[in-house]
């Protein structure tokens, strides 16, 4: 029996010794978006890292599609350098292994450093890409306050650390400046920022401007728009992975997305490559899936760890807040911050609609008295804006409606102590802030 398993241990020695042997297939089709490479289907599955030999290098892919004919291969690169008769081999899954001294670094969507402040020094515990949130039951409860400095949020749509929250807006309306607002927020011990899609030229505007405060603790994960799907895909990905790791550590995390509209544009392109069908405004049904459980990742922990506070924002397309992506994303988040083209035209920024505008959370932070002022408030606000044309008109005689009278003496005045810009300083009681310019 000793002979045995000494005989056992010996054979199991060599086969760890053994070199590891590399699977491949030889590329078979090429198109602008995709490559085709056959004799490896049986040895991949979806989501594998495929390498490609080329003259610059090995190039790096990701299996979209897997058929018995072969395998279809999105790669990184914008570039497809694939020829005919090209070899490919299979690289195996993706992951990260995020440390404590990333923060303040810059990475891409591979979690390499774009910043020229020399390598990352990889962690020992490596975080899949596409992580499963934590299970409902062992989530613990989110009920702090969390304070932004952004009056108008503070005030109507409060927010509490582990929530998750979209910002709707159309381009151009300031999206991109009440979240570099928002970045400046204390209370967390790491920020972690993925701009998808951005133009190149505003991510060291974004990086140099109102967030350089908290930038020693920031981790910022770019994919700007001139890079490939696969990369825009991939970057909300890398970004929820790094907070996982710091939240698993019982650090408290802002995730800061920017934004998710083109990370469903990029899966967009990545699906129709991989032959689903469009079944809504263009739109395969696995985006519809894979929205949800990207923002299921964020959020609070199980008992006894950190929390993911998540804002998001959404950029509406033609401004239609009922187009299926950004209806899908209000349905799975914990509230929506609703900006108003109509509102920044007035010049008022941030040009938040605060009736449009809602915090599901918000029960947890007002006061008894604070959620009747706000419910006043709106109200007032409401009828001021329903009277608008009626008062342009001259339809509007003061002294027969006691409530619109209050409304129009009041109105201008909150709409005054809503202003606000980045160079400003954050606000620290809203509601303080509120009653002085009510007084004025």
């Amino acid at each position: 029996m000793e002979r045995l398993d000494r005989l056992e241990k010996v054979i199991f020695d060599g086969l760890r010794t053994l070199p590891k042997v590399v699977v491949g297939g030889l590329v078979r089709e090429v198109t602008p978006s995709f490559y085709r490479v056959a004799g490896i289907s049986s040895f991949v599955k979806l989501g594998d890292r495929i390498g490609l030999e080329c003259d610059e290098g090995v190039r790096i892919g990701e299996v979209v599609r897997v058929d018995d004919a072969g395998i279809t291969v999105k790669p990184f690169d914008g570039r497809i350098d694939a020829t005919v008769g090209t070899y490919a081999y299979r690289l195996g899954d993706a992951g990260l292994c995020p440390h404590s001294s990333w923060k303040g670094r810059v990475i891409n969507a591979l979690g390499e450093p774009i910043d020229a402040l020399g390598p990352l020094v990889p962690g020992e515990r490596a975080m899949p890409l596409d992580n499963e949130p934590p299970a409902a039951m062992t989530r613990s409860r989110v009920d702090r306050p969390l304070r932004t400095g952004v009056r108008a949020i503070d005030l109507f749509t409060p927010i509490c650390a582990g929530q998750r929250i979209g910002i709707f807006a159309g381009s151009g309306v300031g999206k991109s400046t009440l979240l570099s607002m928002l970045a400046r927020c204390t209370g967390f011990d790491t920020v972690v920022i993925a701009l998808v899609g951005e133009r190149g030229r505003e991510v060291r505007e974004f990086l140099e401007g109102p967030i350089l405060a908290n930038r020693h603790r920031s981790i910022t994960v770019v994919a700007t728009g001139d890079e490939s799907p696969m990369m825009r895909r991939q970057a909300p990905k890398t970004a929820l992975s790094i907070a996982e790791y710091f939240r698993d550590l019982g650090e408290s995390v802002l995730l800061i997305v920017d934004s998710v509209t083109r990370f469903a544009h990029a899966a967009r392109d990545v699906a129709l490559a991989a032959g689903e069908p469009a079944v809504a405004r263009g739109y395969p049904p696995s985006v519809f899936s894979d929205l949800p459980r990207l923002l299921e990742r964020a959020g609070p922990g199980v008992e006894g760890k950190g929390a993911i506070s998540g804002i998001f924002s959404v950029l509406v397309d033609g401004d239609d807040h009922n187009d299926p992506v950004a209806d899908s994303i209000r349905g799975t988040l914990d509230g929506h911050i609703v900006l108003d083209r109509a509102i920044a035209d007035q010049g008022r920024y941030p040009a938040i609609n605060v009736l449009g505008s809602i915090s599901r959370l918000s029960d947890h932070v007002w006061t008894s008295e604070q959620k009747e002022l706000v419910r006043r408030l709106k109200m007032l606000i409401a009828r001021f804006e329903d009277t608008r044309d009626l008062r342009l008109m001259g339809g509007y005689q003061p002294g027969t409606d006691s409530e619109l009278d209050q409304a129009v003496a009041m109105v201008p005045k909150i709409y005054d102590a809503l202003r606000q810009d980045p160079s400003m300083p954050s606000s620290s009681d809203a509601f303080m802030e509120l009653a002085q310019f009510l007084r004025q």
